[in-house]
């Protein structure tokens, strides 16, 4: 039974974390723009093979 008394407070204090952690998040804009990251990531390698080709000439 000692060992529920350890689980339980650990618990919490894990969820509690998450919440914060997630709070935070959410207050700092980090899902301001979902999309942008994915269209970057797209194009970003495009513009890079276009200067690696440039560097080359």
């Amino acid at each position: 039974m000692t060992v529920i008394g350890i689980l339980i407070p650990a618990a919490l204090f894990l969820g509690l974390l998450g919440l914060v952690a997630f709070l935070w998040s959410l207050k700092s804009d980090q899902y301001d723009d979902l999309e942008g990251a994915a269209w970057r990531a797209l194009f970003d390698d495009e513009e890079q093979d276009e200067e690696d080709e440039d560097a080359r000439s």
